[in-house]
């Protein structure tokens, strides 16, 4: 199989496993309470997750991200969550505000 193709294979398989598992989500939502164990549960595993892959992003990172200093993300990371909450948890400022202070801290 040539590159191109091994590349639109793995969009389609891994577009099938996103729609099955969103698939079943909606078909079994109904069936469990917002306020259920297991719902809570859920509800953690995916928080921990995302914050695992956040918490990696930012320590080790890949690509471009790799040429700041661990400094500078902390400084954007810390600087950002308090632009969060003063904000009222609005996202666009502080994410706006995350890509203009980091490349200007890269830069200097």
């Amino acid at each position: 199989m040539a590159s191109s193709q091994l590349i639109i294979l793995a969009i389609l398989v891994t577009s099938v496993a996103t729609f099955i598992s969103r698939f079943m989500g909606a078909l079994t939502s109904e069936k469990v309470s917002v306020n259920s164990k297991i719902f809570q549960w859920f509800n953690c595993v995916a928080y921990s997750t995302l914050a695992a892959l956040l918490g990696r992003m930012i320590v080790f990172p890949a690509g471009v991200l790799a040429d700041s200093d661990l400094t500078i993300r902390l400084i954007v990371l810390i600087s950002c969550i308090v632009l969060f909450i003063i904000t009222k948890k609005n996202l666009v400022i502080p994410t706006i505000i995350s890509a203009v202070l980091l490349g200007v801290l890269t830069n200097f």
